[in-house]
């Protein structure tokens, strides 16, 4: 991307969209801080300038990493189909929170005994993500046992031909809305515990348990973003096409009773 136009374009697209096209991007704005999964749906020129960075800067690194040859390009994602992207949720990212929930939830209680006299963020940031597993493991029953096999059944219509059996057209695209602002309570929660440790920065007087239990939070953030953006930006738009190809020609791009549904609603604001 070395012309005026191609950093016109860059600049222009969402942090969503430039992360859906190139994973690797992904590091570029955690390194940056800036949100792209939740808050994804902003023009990268408005989440530089929100965040007071030299948007010159962060478009070069960006190029740098689209452009390089020497590491292997990410999974493409976007390509995939939506129920074998379903099952990888499924199996890698919730199967990750199903693995280190409970550890971090004994790792910060832990630390908050013991070091919260002196320092007393860690007695909020256990309380805090205490909250978040209990709103995530919640949020992956909803996901494993009605949207997910609603979005299989979907893909399986389209792909076959043949019309659902035995559903109405539209509990998916209506509940993706409040999907959505689950993981925006996750996100919104998760940079509070952020913020709380000052970017996960260890005192002078922190233990083992201390450092483990801040490495532990920064990976579950991270990968919290890309279960996210996996979601919000790929899965759920894919959801919503879906949906539409199945249903008859007079209710395509509408919901029941000729009304756009929540979802559809939602996506055309942003």
């Amino acid at each position: 991307m070395d012309s005026k136009t191609d950093r016109q374009t860059i600049e222009n697209k969402t942090v969503a969209q430039l992360v859906t096209e190139d994973f690797r991007t992904a590091q570029v704005f955690s390194k940056y801080g800036i949100d792209f999964c939740c808050g994804g749906k902003q023009p990268l020129s408005v989440a530089c300038e929100n965040m007071g960075l030299d948007i010159k800067k962060v478009q070069a690194e960006l190029e740098s990493v689209e452009t390089s040859g020497s590491a292997a390009r990410q999974q493409n994602y976007a390509q995939w189909k939506a129920d074998f992207l379903a099952d990888y949720i499924v199996n890698v990212h919730h199967g990750y929170l199903r693995e280190n929930i409970p550890m971090i939830l004994e790792l910060s209680a832990k630390i908050g005994d013991v070091h919260g006299e002196n320092h007393p963020e860690l007695v909020e940031i256990a309380r805090l993500f205490a909250e978040v597993a209990a709103d995530l493991q919640q949020h992956m029953v909803k996901e494993e046992q009605e949207l997910f096999p609603y979005i299989k059944q979907l893909h399986q219509a389209a792909t076959s031909g043949q019309p659902l059996t035995g559903m109405s057209y539209g509990p998916a695209a209506e509940a993706l809305g409040t999907f959505e602002e689950e993981h925006d309570k996750v996100g919104s929660v998760l940079k509070q515990i952020r913020l709380l440790s000052h970017n996960f920065t260890l005192p002078a007087d922190a233990c083992n348990t201390y450092r483990v239990t801040y490495a532990k939070l920064d990976e579950f953030e991270q990968d919290i973003h890309q279960h996210i953006h996996l979601e919000n930006n790929i899965l759920f738009p894919k959801s919503v096409e879906l949906e539409n190809s199945c249903k008859p020609d007079s209710q395509k791009k509408r919901g029941m009773n000729g009304r756009l549904t929540i979802i559809e609603k939602k996506l055309s604001k942003k």
